[in-house]
């Protein structure tokens, strides 16, 4: 299972993760929310990662899949404006005044 786990750590598109999990995937959705699903999922891996050091490989792949699979139910249910994963998303611009600001004397 470790050969499976060296294969794991050489993917990089969204593509090939879904497809190395033999996981469905909507390829408009991903074609839309790529960055996103590959941020959260690498969110969850680490939380993974922290959290169980001692799980063999093969435990460990499968709550890899399981961390996909809730990466990518997450920009089913919703925007990547709501998950707010890129500091882009939290920054507010220096150059605008947004309407609930504006005031009436």
């Amino acid at each position: 299972m470790s050969c499976d786990v060296e294969q794991f750590n050489r993917l990089v598109d969204a593509e090939e993760y879904f497809e190395f999990f033999q996981m469905p995937y909507d390829q408009q959705i991903v074609n839309v929310n790529r960055l996103h699903i590959l941020k959260k999922f690498s969110q969850f891996i680490k939380e993974i990662d922290d959290n169980s050091t001692d799980l063999s490989s093969s435990n460990r792949l499968s709550k890899y899949r399981e961390a996909l699979e809730k990466a990518y139910q997450v920009f089913l249910d919703s925007t990547p404006q709501e998950q707010k994963l890129f500091k882009v998303f939290n920054e507010k611009p220096k150059n605008v005044v947004t309407l609930t600001e504006i005031t009436s004397d």
